[in-house]
């Protein structure tokens, strides 16, 4: 039975008995048994309070274990409104029907700040989603940027903590990050989007989501394609500069949580339009880019973006903790009709996000009301642990091939065209001038919008200038060869900002 809501006009007339948690009644919840002194103050609890040790048992297990990245977040209910069918290169029902409706549990994040951090630093945003779909949870775990810093997932670790806090000091450090940055370059891209115009966003009602891996979209005919996500505001897209973003981080360091919470209260809800880039398998082999990297971007005039749906945040959580932080979210979350491609780092997160929630929720967290399916769940062969919440399927055998339940089947593979040949190798991948192309081209780009370049080096020049001049040389270097021009904009403008004048 759901909790009594503070609105309620019940609760006036009617008020609520208090109880302990396993039903019975108290009389003062403020009152604990004690044995008092003839002379006033003081006293002695008893053991046989029940009240006051549930109370405090209880306290200091009222926190989950903290998300090692995306700690920091802002939630919020609503729907996904089908604009276009897709039932053309799709078997997905939720994206069929023109008009078809979904609800959805959403969170936007920070990715290196603990719970506590402020909003509004420079940094990738996390874009995670929950779709309540007829088949199942339909799950999206996108970034705010198109790209990532790496490609080989044992290097996921590693980038998230060059990010972090410093092992000796405990404070975020420019030459850890810098650094790591300078040894792992494939990364430059994710960089010159970080440090560019887009790395503060003004709030969550103007943000970009990215599927940033390849995915597949298919039918049981056999036939699929290779798609690229795309989530945009209908507000547009606006950002923050570094000093405004400096001043809301110390003034209200909660500034995108209250604002996402106030217009939805409000009635103004964010909307945002969904999109996919689409390649043909054939395409994919004569593209001349790994589809697979997600260092890389698609050239949007060679593979235009096709609307098909809206996203409306319409509720705010009625319970932070309830709906959001107990919220679960993994790229391994898919309903027939969507797959994974071969990208390996889209593999290794559809282990390791599932792992995460074991650890923070324990292993029936998909039975938590924010993450339960509405549509019919029957998995016997899961059962029992920590925090079993549905019937733990009775007397049904919990071993599979049983002669007493017949089960139906579904499917849930999509079609492959890729060739596995060769033996298992340990490998890496190196760094190569391709790597920096696309960079180049953002560069370009920002040179062309106003205020592009000033911006750049006032974001990127103060960070960089905290490390120590050897990784500031080497980074430098990584920076020249997107653009020598670069190169020498970035030494020049820390040069500057190190004797107290304008960078650039």
């Amino acid at each position: 039975m759901a909790p009594p809501d503070f609105n309620q006009e019940s609760r006036r007339t009617n008020p609520p008995v208090y109880t302990l948690q396993e039903g019975a009644p108290v009389s003062d919840p403020s009152a604990s048994l004690q044995v008092r002194t003839t002379y006033g103050g003081g006293g002695l609890g008893i053991l046989a309070d029940t009240q006051l040790i549930e109370t405090l048992a209880h306290f200091p297990r009222e926190r989950i274990p903290e998300r090692v990245v995306h700690a920091k977040a802002a939630g919020a209910w609503g729907d996904f409104e089908v604009t276009e069918d897709l039932s053309d290169i799709t078997d997905a029902k939720f994206l069929t029907g023109k008009g078809k409706k979904t609800p959805l549990l959403a969170r936007i994040s920070t990715t290196a700040g603990e719970r506590g951090a402020a909003d509004t630093v420079r940094d990738i945003r996390g874009w995670s989603m929950k779709l309540f779909t007829e088949e199942g949870n339909q799950d999206f775990v996108f970034n705010s940027l198109p790209v990532f810093f790496i490609r080989d997932p044992i290097k996921f670790p590693s980038v998230n903590r060059s990010h972090k806090r410093h092992p000796v000091t405990n404070i975020p450090d420019p030459d850890m990050f810098w650094d790591y940055h300078v040894n792992n370059q494939e990364g430059i891209h994710a960089l010159m989007h970080l440090f560019g115009l887009r790395g503060i966003p003004a709030s969550l009602r103007n943000i970009n989501a990215f599927g940033v891996h390849t995915y597949k979209l298919g039918k049981q005919d056999g036939t699929f394609v290779y798609v690229k996500w795309h989530i945009k505001p209908e507000a547009g897209i606006k950002n923050l500069r570094a000093d405004e973003a400096l001043r809301l981080a110390g003034e209200a360091p909660d500034y995108h949580v209250k604002d996402l919470y106030d217009s939805i209260e409000r009635g103004d809800y964010p909307t945002y339009t969904v999109n996919l880039q689409i390649m043909k398998p054939k395409e994919a082999e004569a593209s001349g880019i790994n589809i697979f990297d997600n260092t890389f971007t698609w050239p949007h005039e060679k593979y235009p973006l096709r609307p098909v749906g809206k996203i409306t945040f319409n509720k705010n959580p009625t319970n932070y903790f309830q709906d959001i932080e107990q919220a679960a979210f993994s790229p391994s979350t898919m309903v027939p009709g969507i797959g994974p491609s071969a990208d390996l780092m889209l593999q290794a997160r559809m282990f390791s996000y599932p792992d995460a929630a074991r650890y923070r929720l324990g292993p029936n967290y998909q039975q938590l009301p924010c993450n339960r399916p509405i549509s019919q769940v029957y998995s016997p062969y899961q059962r029992d642990g920590p925090g079993r919440m549905d019937g733990n399927y009775g007397a049904d055998p919990d071993y599979v091939r049983s002669s007493y339940t017949k089960l139906s089947h579904g499917s849930h593979e999509l079609a492959t065209h890729e060739q596995w040949v060769g033996k298992v190798t340990s490998a890496s991948t190196d760094v190569t001038d391709k790597d920096f192309e696309q960079s180049r081209q953002l560069w370009h780009t920002m040179l062309k919008e106003d205020g592009g370049r000033e911006n750049f080096l006032k974001n990127l020049c103060p960070h960089l200038g905290g490390a120590s001049d050897a990784v500031i040389e080497e980074a430098v270097k990584m920076f020249a060869r997107v653009d020598e021009g670069l190169g020498k904009d970035i030494s020049q403008g820390i040069k500057n900002h190190k004797e107290g004048k304008s960078i650039v």
